[in-house]
């Protein structure tokens, strides 16, 4: 089958043994995986070099760096030289430009994270964001990352329309996207793998609904077959 790079699947597997693995079982299925932070002590980065140069795939390292520019900036220049595809920053402004700075002279496209999937008003609450709706929040601060400079946004499929609808938006790629059925897990604003793409989203990242099933390879074909359906064309209903 050809391979669609809208899907990235994301290795949240223990380690880099375990991530080769499934990558294997998964195929020419598969072209583009996520390696994130609870990978990062397992060999998250060889396998991510692993992956790029032997195997051909796409990575995206979803390390949410956050911290002062300079740091951040120093962070990024280190990452940049390992021949990657996307790097996510908190969406902050200040975090965005330092980490654009770090990836100059590459092709590493630099993601600013909105709101994560996991959080509703509650949790903002709890942290002392400002009140507000959460959607608006997420929308204004895809539109400053943007105006930094990010490439792109991490959101929710929820936000992605607003988000596309933006002046100069970008790259919009969306965890918290599951298949109809499947258990949500730790998400609290998920959509569908044909929702996300009718909002116009550029890329969907799913994660269990994949590497827990019996058969990877067929869970990932039919989040594919999905993902090209007349439903995702429109929202479904």
């Amino acid at each position: 089958m050809t391979m669609d790079d809208r899907l990235i699947v994301a290795l949240d597997v223990p380690n880099a043994v375990a991530g080769l693995e499934l990558a294997g079982r998964l195929g020419d299925a598969v072209s583009f995986y996520k390696i994130g932070l609870g990978m990062l002590t397992g060999g998250g980065l060889a396998l991510a070099n692993e992956l790029k140069a032997e195997h051909g795939k796409r990575i995206f390292l979803d390390m949410k760096l956050f911290d002062i520019g300079a740091t951040v900036e120093n962070a990024v220049r280190g990452l940049a030289q390992f021949d990657l595809d996307f790097l996510t920053v908190h969406g902050d402004p200040n975090v965005v430009r330092a980490a654009k700075e770090g990836a100059s002279g590459s092709n590493l496209k630099i993601l600013g994270v909105t709101i994560l999937t996991s959080t509703d008003r509650a949790d903002l609450d709890a942290a002392l964001i400002q009140a507000g709706d959460l959607h608006e929040i997420t929308v204004e601060r895809a539109a400053r990352a943007f105006e930094a400079g990010a490439d792109g946004v991490i959101c929710s499929p929820r936000e992605a329309a607003a988000i596309r609808s933006l002046p100069g938006s970008k790259l919009i790629v969306t965890p918290g996207v599951r298949p109809a059925g499947a258990d949500v897990g730790d998400q609290k604003r998920v959509e569908t793998p044909a929702s996300a793409i009718a909002a116009g989203v550029d890329h969907i990242v799913v994660g269990r609904p994949v590497w827990q099933a019996q058969d990877p390879r067929a869970a990932a074909e039919s989040i594919l077959a999905e993902m090209v359906s007349p439903q995702a064309k429109q929202p479904n209903l």
